[in-house]
């Protein structure tokens, strides 16, 4: 692990809220086609690349765009069902944790700091994913932004994060692979870590806005203090 920040003092960290695709997950690159096979499973040929129109947005949202833009007449749940379908054997069977995640995540089991997952992402499939995984004991909760009803445009998912936990945003790290995402959450007034996933093309950008940057989960560094 690399983690850098100018202030690398972390002693009174009680809370993290961790993003699951991209951050825990190695599952960004079911997403670059999921949404034109969406619109394949319908008949319907794409006219654009989805992942990039859909990269910051809700379930919920891009199941809005589906009908404003290319005339699906099915309900946003539907939708939602429909897209959550394809994808869901792979949640339930094949997703990985990315590298060193898992004893990161241990290690703060261990220090007594709370976590829970926030994510775009069907709650029930990444409960799967983490259970498989064997570390879904490491969280509190999962929060989808359907459920909230705002996508990470938004601070909400956040904010019903933080209660969950019971912390305070200045003892809360929130853990982000999405450049938007993180954005969100530090003018919200949360403690940020940008971590590394290929899909955010926004890297430069992403280590300059958070308060820390983790390159990968493999080790802490010793300036890293809890």
């Amino acid at each position: 692990m690399n983690l850098s920040g100018e202030n690398m003092t972390t002693t009174n960290i009680k809370g993290a809220i961790f993003d699951a695709d991209g951050t825990l997950l190695d599952s960004m690159s079911l997403w670059d086609h999921i949404g034109e096979d969406y619109l394949k499973s319908l008949g319907i040929t794409p006219c654009e690349n989805l992942a990039q129109t859909f990269r910051e947005m809700s379930l919920e949202q891009s199941a809005a765009y589906y009908r404003t833009h290319y005339g699906v007449t099915l309900p946003v749940h539907e939708i939602i069902d429909g897209i959550n379908s394809l994808i869901a054997r792979y949640y339930r069977e094949e997703v990985p944790l990315k590298p060193g995640c898992a004893a990161f995540l241990r290690e703060l089991l261990i220090r007594g700091v709370r976590m829970c997952v926030a994510t775009a992402t069907d709650a029930a499939l990444i409960d799967a994913a983490l259970t498989r995984c064997g570390v879904r004991d490491c969280f509190s909760s999962i929060l989808c932004c359907t459920d909230i009803g705002a996508g990470k445009d938004r601070p909400d998912i956040y904010e019903a994060a933080l209660g969950v936990l019971g912390t305070t945003k200045e003892s809360t790290l929130v853990f982000e692979d999405a450049l938007h995402a993180l954005k969100t959450s530090k003018s919200a007034g949360f403690l940020t870590v940008g971590v590394y996933d290929p899909s955010e093309p926004g890297q430069t950008e992403l280590r300059a806005a958070a308060d820390w940057y983790l390159s990968d989960w493999h080790h802490v560094p010793d300036g890293f203090r809890w």
